[in-house]
Order: structure tokens, then C-alpha cells, then sequence
């Protein structure tokens, strides 16, 4: 099980914080997911998922000791985006390997929000004593898979047509941090 971890909200300008999410943020982080869902092929669901499964997924991440973070407007008090980590595999032999995800509201797209939550979580997990960080992005996600090599990540691998999303088959990128090197 991992370290647990402390973590002050951080402030990343007048406008933005980053902070643990709270049950009180899964409406919103929901409807985040669910429009990546519906009209993105970030996420490769088909079908929108419910509160009560989010819930489970909340659950779950708080059992493991892995965290949920939000990036929080505060003009507005709204979540403009999300993100956590979670095991890569449940083998025990994976227990310092994590995968990521990283979701921001097409509202706030293109503000530097995602890059900002990634910041912290490899922050987080490096507190936790985790070793590396995977990410599996979509081939066609050219911005994703730009701003993970910026924060040091390189492509481990390539899967062509390992899923599918709208009809048609996607590849899948994988890259790697090293967290100790990051």
C-alpha cells in the first residue's frame, strides 16, 4: 500500500488552485468525464457512467491511499479538471508502478491546466515513493503525448488497434517516467 500523503492546496495563480477532490466534487468531475466520453477519444468508454460508479471509483482510490486531485476555478467555484493515479496492475510485483489520468472541462482547455495537475501528481507520487509512471494516450492525441515527453516521459510503446471508439479502431501510445529522475 502506498505512503500516505500530505498535500496544501496549491495555488497556481489568482484564478486556479489545485487540492484534493471531495465527494462534494464528483457531480462535476463526472460530467467532465462524461463529455470526453460522449465526444473524445481520450478516454475510450463508450457509455457515460453514473455518480454512484464514480463514487465507487472515489472509494476505492481513498482505500488505496492513491489521490484524486481537482483543479478548482475559484472566480467561479467550479472544477475546471481532474486527475489521479491508480496500480498499473494489481500484481503485487507492480505495487511502484501507477497509472495516470488527466481530464480538463473543453471549457478550460488550452490553459495550462492539465499540465499543472500532471505537475502534481508526479509531486505526489514521488512522496509516495512511486517508481514509475505510466501513460497511455491515444496516437492521435498529439498534444498529450507532447506535453508528457516536456515533463520527461518517453514512448515505451505502440499498439495498433488495441481499441476502438466511434467505429473505429485506435492505437494506443505508452510512455514512462521514471519518478526518482523526475
Amino acid at each position: 500500500m502506498p505512503i500516505p500523503i500530505q498535500f496544501a492546496p496549491f495555488i497556481l495563480n489568482q484564478y486556479y488552485q489545485i487540492r484534493f477532490a471531495t465527494v462534494d466534487d464528483l457531480d462535476a468531475i463526472v460530467a467532465i468525464y462524461n463529455a470526453e466520453i460522449l465526444t473524445g477519444t481520450a478516454n475510450w468508454n463508450d457509455q457515460a457512467v453514473c455518480l454512484s460508479e464514480y463514487q465507487q471509483r472515489f472509494q476505492q482510490l481513498q482505500t488505496q491511499q492513491f489521490p484524486m486531485i481537482v483543479v478548482e476555478d475559484l472566480q467561479h467555484k467550479k472544477v475546471a479538471g481532474y486527475a489521479y493515479y491508480a496500480a498499473f496492475r494489481s500484481i503485487s510485483g507492480y505495487r511502484q508502478t501507477i497509472e495516470h489520468s488527466v481530464f480538463i472541462d473543453p471549457n478550460y482547455a488550452r490553459q495550462g491546466l492539465g499540465k499543472a495537475l500532471m505537475q502534481q501528481l508526479i509531486y505526489l507520487a514521488t512522496q509516495q515513493q512511486m517508481h514509475i509512471m505510466v501513460a497511455a494516450i491515444d496516437s492521435e492525441n498529439t498534444g498529450s503525448i507532447v506535453l508528457h515527453q516536456q515533463l520527461g516521459f518517453v514512448q515505451t510503446g505502440y499498439m495498433p488497434e488495441v481499441g476502438q471508439k466511434f467505429g473505429q479502431w485506435r492505437d494506443l501510445v505508452l510512455m514512462q517516467l521514471q519518478l526518482q529522475q523526475a
